[in-house]
C-alpha cells in the first residue's frame, strides 16, 4: 500500500495545466527529464534533415497516411496540390510545406526551457493535437480547410518517431550509456504526454464530460444520438405492443 495516495478529480482534467500536472506526476516527468531533452538539441538538430526525410518517406509508403498530404494548404506559396498519393514525393511542394512544420515542432521539443504545468509549451502541444482533428487549433488556421487525421495514425507516428529518436541517440558515439538512457527515457515520457494531448481531442471521456473535436466526430455523435432516439422510440412502441397483446390474451383466456 503506498504511503500517500494522490487525489485526482476527473473533472479537473479538462483544465490543461491540471491535466499536465497529472500526466507529469504519473509518468514522473521532471525538470531533469526536460534538461535531458534539451541536452539532445545539438544531436537532433544535426540529424533533423535526415529525420524529416525518414518520417515523410515512411508516411508516404502507406496510402492511408499519404492522403492527408494530397490537398494544397492555403498558406503554401507557389504550386501545390496533387491528383493522387502517387504524385507525392519528398520534393513535392506539399511535402516540403509539411516538413517545415514538423521541423519547427522538433525544434520546439528540444529547445523548451519551461516545463512547469502552465508553460505555453504544453499549450502548443495541445493545439497540435487540436489542429489534426479538423478544428483550427492555431489562429493562423482559423480560415483554413479542415485538416483531419485520425488518431490511429497520430499515435502510430509518435511511436515510430520515438523509435527513430531512440535509435539516433543509441548510435551516438559521443554520449555515454547513462546520458543515452536519460535522453531516451525523457523522450519516451514526453511523447506519451503528447500522445494524450492528441487522444483527449478524439475520444469521449464520460468522467470529465468532454467530447471529441472536429466536424466529422460531431456528425458521428449526432448520427449515433439520432439512432439511439430511434431505437428508444422503437423499443417503447414494441413494449407497448407487447403489453397490449398480453392484455388481450389475458382477457380472452
Amino acid at each position: 500500500m503506498p504511503s500517500k495516495i494522490s487525489r485526482v478529480d476527473p473533472h479537473s482534467l479538462t483544465d490543461l495545466p491540471s491535466r499536465v500536472h497529472y500526466l507529469k506526476e504519473f509518468l514522473q516527468f521532471t525538470d531533469e527529464d526536460g534538461a535531458a531533452i534539451q541536452s539532445s538539441a545539438p544531436l537532433l538538430s544535426a540529424l533533423l534533415p535526415t529525420i524529416l526525410d525518414t518520417v515523410y518517406t515512411h508516411l508516404l509508403s502507406f496510402d492511408i497516411t499519404a492522403r492527408a498530404f494530397v490537398p494544397k494548404q492555403p498558406e503554401q506559396s507557389g504550386a501545390g496540390g496533387a491528383a493522387s498519393v502517387e504524385e507525392l514525393s519528398l520534393e513535392h511542394p506539399n511535402i516540403k510545406h509539411r516538413k517545415d512544420f514538423l521541423g519547427q515542432y522538433f525544434v520546439k521539443l528540444v529547445s523548451n526551457k519551461d516545463w512547469s504545468d502552465a508553460s505555453p509549451f504544453w499549450c502548443y502541444l495541445d493545439l497540435v493535437g487540436v489542429m489534426h482533428t479538423g478544428e483550427p487549433g492555431f489562429k493562423h488556421r482559423a480560415k483554413r480547410p479542415e485538416l483531419r487525421v485520425e488518431f490511429i495514425h497520430m499515435g502510430l507516428l509518435l511511436g515510430w518517431v520515438e523509435d527513430l529518436v531512440a535509435d539516433a541517440v543509441l548510435q551516438e558515439a559521443s554520449l555515454d550509456l547513462q546520458t543515452k538512457a536519460k535522453v531516451i527515457r525523457a523522450f519516451n515520457k514526453l511523447l506519451w504526454i503528447q500522445n494524450d494531448l492528441f487522444a483527449r481531442h478524439y475520444v469521449v471521456d464520460p468522467a470529465s464530460g468532454t467530447l471529441p473535436k472536429g466536424s466529422e466526430a460531431k456528425k458521428l455523435l449526432l448520427s449515433a444520438s439520432s439512432d439511439n432516439k430511434t431505437l428508444a422510440i422503437a423499443g417503447g412502441v414494441a413494449a407497448a405492443v407487447s403489453a397490449a397483446v398480453w392484455l388481450v390474451r389475458s382477457l380472452w383466456s
